[in-house]
């Protein structure tokens, strides 16, 4: 759970980042950003970010999905593993899987 809420909140970062720079090259976004997560205790903690015995080591700075959320700037969608492209890139996965995959990438 704590490997995932950090790669939320690095992701969290990188959107911002990527909507500034589109908003300097003239391209505005404005709504609420879909962030795919395949971690429900990962999604749970970041909208009630409650200090426990358990995580209360996380460092502040990732925090800021939490506060992301709260501004309605970033929302959090639960992606089963199985429907998880970036799986591709992280995981061995059988044949027909990665092949699918693949596929569904337009790589094939």
């Amino acid at each position: 759970m704590e490997a995932e809420y950090m790669a939320e909140s690095l992701a969290t970062r990188q959107v911002i980042w990527l909507q500034t720079l589109t908003a300097e090259l003239g391209i505005p976004y404005s709504g609420s950003t879909t962030l795919n997560v395949d971690n429900q205790g990962a999604i749970n903690y970041s909208n009630n970010a409650i200090n426990h015995g358990r995580t209360k080591h996380i460092d502040i700075q990732h925090h800021f999905i939490h506060e992301k959320l709260i501004s309605n700037e970033m929302q959090l969608q639960y992606c089963a593993m199985d429907d998880n492209l970036a799986n591709i890139f992280t995981k061995s996965l059988p044949k027909p899987k990665h092949d699918n995959f693949i596929k569904q990438l337009g790589m094939a």
